[in-house]
Formats: C-alpha cells, sequence, structure tokens
C-alpha cells in the first residue's frame, strides 16, 4: 500500500524547521560574540591556542552557515511541496517532500559535526586556563 500524503504531512514539519533555525541563529549570535572577544585577545596575546580557536571558530561559522541554509532550503521545499499537493501533482508533492527530509537531515548532521567541533574549541579554552 502506497503512502498517501496530505497538505497537513508537510505543515507538520513547520514548527520543528523554525524551531531548529532559530536555535542556529542562536548559536551563531553567541558565536559571533565570542569571535568579537577573541580578536581582542588574539591583538593583546598572539598566542598559538588563540590562533586555532579562531581557525575553529571560522569553520564553525561556515557549518552554521550550511546548517542554516539547508533548513531553509528544507522549509522551502516544504511550502513547494504543500503547492504541488494543493494543486494535485502528488508524485511531485512526495518527491519534493522527501528532498526537504534530506535537506533537514544534512543540517542535522552538519549541527552534530559542529557540537563536536565546539567541544574542540572548549577544551583549547580549558587549556589555556591551565597554563595560567
Amino acid at each position: 500500500m502506497p503512502y498517501e500524503i496530505t497538505l497537513t504531512t508537510p505543515a507538520l514539519f513547520f514548527p520543528a524547521v523554525s524551531l531548529l533555525l532559530v536555535a542556529y541563529t542562536n548559536r551563531f549570535v553567541a558565536l559571533s560574540k565570542r569571535i568579537r572577544s577573541l580578536h581582542s585577545l588574539y591583538q593583546q596575546v598572539a598566542d598559538e591556542i588563540v590562533a586555532e580557536q579562531i581557525t575553529i571558530l571560522r569553520r564553525r561559522v561556515y557549518l552554521i552557515r550550511n546548517m542554516q541554509a539547508c533548513g531553509v532550503a528544507a522549509l522551502f521545499c516544504c511550502v513547494l511541496c504543500m503547492a504541488s499537493l494543493f494543486v494535485g501533482a502528488l508524485l511531485l508533492g512526495k518527491i519534493i517532500f522527501g528532498l526537504s527530509l534530506i535537506l533537514m537531515m544534512i543540517s542535522l548532521a552538519l549541527a552534530f559535526y559542529e557540537i563536536l567541533i565546539s567541544e574542540h574549541a572548549l577544551k583549547l579554552e580549558l587549556s589555556m586556563m591551565e597554563k595560567k
């Protein structure tokens, strides 16, 4: 029995994607603050650990940008899916909804990787405190 999809199926996706995008934006804002504070620290003390943290932060900014892009693309695909279903293009709607799920999985995988990287940055911060 093939799976039937209705307009409510992609609509259920909206709250989750919206909350994830808010969480991603909060991470980006926190990261921006950290970069600014590290910038002033690096100007005072050009330390190898601070330089490595800056490299990690650059990678994290790149990941967060891609997390947000995939999340927005997933939301866009959901809207497109709903439009397809609305006009009666059931197969196209299913394909687009599947694409939105894949994009969301990519976004979540990037978020997981970014969390792992942030742990490494925290370890560097702790080692810097231990040096003092």
